[in-house]
């Protein structure tokens, strides 16, 4: 297996109420996580977000502005089990902030064929990040205190 990390982005989409923006992973129900894709060949990072984000939810820069890019890449390691030559040994993401526009965005999964998300909520961060698979409990739990300090 490759010892190598994929790059990506990560996305938190605060509402109105402060709560982010969760998916559901179709082919694993009950497996709740914050937006993320990878970046294609020499894209940016931010033109991976609004990609990604279109494509995850729908959402676009009409729906959402962005609030905070962090500074530092954040990564994960995945269990043995969880690795394929896409991933490699784990994952590395930039991470933006982003707030909804209006009250109720115009969410929506299932935008590409094969979606990788079948439904969404609204949730509070932190009890996401207790309730996400443990790889990514460390960075959930960082982006928690993140918002967190914006008040």
């Amino acid at each position: 297996m490759s010892p190598m990390f994929r790059a990506g982005v990560g996305i938190v989409v605060l509402d109105a109420r402060g709560r982010v923006l969760a998916l559901e992973r179709s082919a694993v129900p009950g497996g709740w996580q914050l937006p993320q894709g990878g970046i294609e060949g020499d894209e940016e990072p931010v033109d991976a977000l609004w990609r990604e984000l279109r494509e995850e939810t729908g959402l676009t820069a009409d729906d959402v502005h962005v609030v905070a890019e962090l500074p530092e890449w954040l990564g994960y390691e995945l269990p043995a089990e969880n690795r394929s030559p896409k991933t490699g040994r784990g994952q590395v993401h930039k991470w933006f902030l982003l707030r909804a526009g209006a009250d109720d965005p115009p969410v929506r999964t299932n935008t590409m064929p094969d979606a990788e998300f079948r439904a969404w909520r609204w949730v509070d961060l932190a009890e996401l990040a207790e309730r996400t698979v443990a790889f990514r409990q460390p960075v959930y739990r960082r982006l928690a205190a993140l918002v967190d300090g914006l008040g």
